[in-house]
């Protein structure tokens, strides 16, 4: 079993306090310092631009503060009602295969939703989990992911979109996907409160990467 330290936190974190911590948690893993980490929070309304990002994807700030970062992908935003999971892993205790790691991960989010009460799926063009609506037959996105791997330590994580304002999503192409739209827990009919959604989330972590809770 892989020990990793759990932290939960129900303030808003900002999102520039967040990466300053996980950037100098890394560092400790790379010294053999600490364990891996698990940290469930959420941002205060925020837009991050990934190292793909774009200027067209970026279509309105409305004040919110807009960070590059150095996690792969796009423009996403960051807000009240939805759950971040950072995830700060020596990827060597596990598979040295970056892809693996990502399939593991959205296997970790589909079990998460099924145990929820919604289905979810993957899609080989798109990263992220995504929701199919049978009644316009089009999917859309309700959880995001987005990673950095330093000497094969990753860093950043999942968003998950449990009850966010979703207009705010409307201010970027999100992920750089422009036909798709964006839903959350909420919109899909289901009444979960961040407790219970964080108790999920833990358990089938666990389950999925045989790790072993250190609270």
């Amino acid at each position: 079993m892989i020990p990793m330290r759990l932290i939960r936190s129900y303030e808003q974190i900002e999102y520039l306090e967040a990466l300053n911590f996980m950037e100098q948690y890394v560092d400790l893993i790379l010294s053999d310092k600490a364990p891996g980490c698990l940290w469930l929070l959420e941002h205060p309304p925020t837009l991050t631009a990934g190292t793909s990002a774009t200027d067209t994807d970026l279509i309105n700030t409305q004040n919110i503060p807009v960070h590059q970062t150095n996690r792969g992908g796009k423009y996403t935003y960051h807000g009240p009602g939805q759950r971040i999971v950072y995830i700060m892993l020596n990827l060597t205790l596990l598979k040295k295969d970056i892809r693996y790691f990502v399939r593991q991960l959205e296997q970790w989010l589909i079990n998460t939703f099924k145990v929820c009460g919604l289905d979810t799926h993957t899609n080989s063009d798109r990263i992220g989990i995504w929701v199919y609506n049978k009644e316009n037959h089009t999917e859309n996105k309700i959880a995001a992911i987005g990673l950095r791997v330093k000497k094969w330590i990753c860093f950043h994580g999942v968003a998950i979109n449990l009850n966010p304002d979703l207009k705010h999503f409307q201010n970027i192409v999100p992920c750089g996907i422009k036909n798709h739209g964006v839903t959350s827990l909420e919109k899909e009919g289901l009444n979960i409160t961040t407790q219970q959604l964080d108790e999920i989330l833990i358990k089938e972590f666990c389950k999925v990467f045989g790790t072993k809770i250190i609270e």
